[in-house]
């Protein structure tokens, strides 16, 4: 056996109900805050900041989100490397081979 033969499926499994139930909800809480935005009784330079500020925040999760899932894939990818290694020290390792 290889390797990649031993090696698990490390690639999460979603699904479409799951990838629907995401879009949905951001879109909700997304419109829920620009109808309290809209309908808040301040001036107009006011939610033009909270505005602002909604979209920095959205912009920013959207940010580290990324960055947190290319940094899981990265260490994923140099788990299997370093398992692939060890796979084949121990196939080619030899207990009753003569030390010379």
């Amino acid at each position: 056996m290889t390797a990649s033969q031993n090696t698990p499926n490390t690639t999460p499994a979603t699904t479409a109900a799951f990838h629907m139930q995401a879009m949905v909800s951001f879109g909700v809480s997304l419109a829920a805050v620009v109808v309290g935005t809209l309908y808040l009784p301040v001036d107009a330079w006011v939610k033009a900041f909270l505005a602002i500020a909604v979209l920095y925040a959205i912009t920013s999760a959207f940010t580290l989100a990324k960055c947190v899932r290319d940094r899981q894939e990265s260490l994923t990818v140099v788990n299997r490397v370093d398992q692939a290694r060890m796979d084949k020290l121990l196939a080619e390792h030899d207990p009753f081979r003569a030390v010379a």
